[in-house]
């Protein structure tokens, strides 16, 4: 635990990463994602026949070679963007399309009669999707969004291995330098992550809670 303690700033600098890249690629997924799940549920069909294309590509294609396309290809093409924003363009590709799939659930359990009676008043489709569908949606997919946040969390220890120094690429660094201590460094990783993942747990299962009563 000498370990640990010692190292303690050195944890909490790689917490914060951690907490950075979860808060500013969940934010942008999220954008980035009901965007996609607009144009997935719009009659052009270019417009749905783009966001299925990127939603199966994205969704299928391994995190790792995300990342690594974002941190070795795009400097190699000319970017001068720092390996961290590298990483929260990676997370943000790669999680967008859960959020869109989640998001398009929602929309699917919203009855048709809502869509039809707001076309009957004269909306149109950006109006009926806007103000009648995809806030019935979010309420109801919230429990999934936040489960999507969670695995997001653990995926940002993926960028440790691409230059940024977030939690585990803390914790890695600090193993390889305490051969006699690795238990204890990885236990305390593992710890910084539970701080974040256990909160979002029982959040969405209080909001799951309440939205179920309300509806």
């Amino acid at each position: 635990m000498n370990v640990v303690i010692d190292n303690l700033p050195s944890y909490l600098e790689g917490f914060g990463q951690t907490l950075s890249l979860l808060v500013i690629a969940g934010l942008a997924a999220l954008v980035v994602g009901t965007v996609v799940a607009v144009m997935r549920i719009s009659p052009v069909p270019s417009l749905s026949g783009f966001a299925a294309v990127y939603t199966e590509l994205l969704r299928n294609t391994p995190l790792t070679l995300v990342l690594f396309f974002c941190a070795i290809i795009l400097p190699y093409l000319g970017s001068e963007l720092p390996y961290f924003w590298c990483a929260v363009i990676g997370l943000t590709a790669y999680t967008s399309p859960f959020v869109a799939e989640a998001l398009r659930s929602g929309v699917n359990g919203v009855p048709v009669g809502q869509a039809e009676a707001a076309r009957s008043l004269g909306l149109g489709f950006g109006q009926t999707v806007g103000v009648v569908i995809l806030p019935q949606a979010f309420r109801m997919v919230i429990p999934p969004l936040i489960n999507v946040m969670i695995a997001l969390t653990k995926n940002t220890s993926v960028a440790g291995a691409f230059f940024v120094a977030e939690l585990f690429g803390v914790g890695r660094t600090l193993a390889n330098a305490n051969g006699n201590a690795v238990v204890a460094v990885l236990l305390a990783v593992a710890t910084f992550y539970l701080l974040i993942t256990i909160p979002l747990g029982i959040l969405a299962g209080r909001l799951e809670k309440r939205f179920a009563v309300q509806r």
